[in-house]
């Protein structure tokens, strides 16, 4: 075994959302064609870069949104599809400008209440993100 084999992947990624019209709580969700899911935005830390700057860089790259970084949410820890140790950071984001342009990582995203954006997400370990923004804002 390498030491390649028992180090942990570190991502970071953002729980984007607003207040809809009528004041409901929204996320957003995005697309990914290649694994076929919905989930949060998310990514690889570059070298020499920290949690919360991948974050931000990582939800422009998927979504084309600028954020504000909030409180953060908490983790999750799993194996990656190549069956590596993984643990991704996020945090709490709102917009602050851009806009969505489809691409072939992040080809749709969808702004959706919390009990919609729930039901849609494809990885159960996604779901206490919702409860951690909800008690969060």
């Amino acid at each position: 075994m390498t030491a390649q084999d028992t180090e942990v992947v570190q991502a970071a990624g953002g729980v984007v959302w607003r207040r809809s019209p009528a004041g409901a709580l929204e996320v957003l969700l995005v697309h990914r064609p290649r694994y076929d899911d919905w989930t949060v935005p998310k990514g690889k830390l570059e070298p020499d870069e920290d949690h919360a700057g991948a974050a931000l860089r990582e939800v422009e790259e998927e979504t084309g949104l600028r954020c504000t970084l909030g409180p953060e949410l908490g983790s999750t820890s799993y194996r990656d599809r190549k069956d590596r140790p993984k643990q991704v950071r996020y945090w709490a984001m709102t917009p602050a400008g851009g806009a969505f342009t489809p691409t072939d990582e992040v080809d749709e995203i969808r702004w959706l209440d919390l009990h919609d954006a729930a039901a849609l997400l494809s990885y159960p370990r996604d779901l206490p993100l919702l409860d951690a923004l909800r008690d969060a804002v």
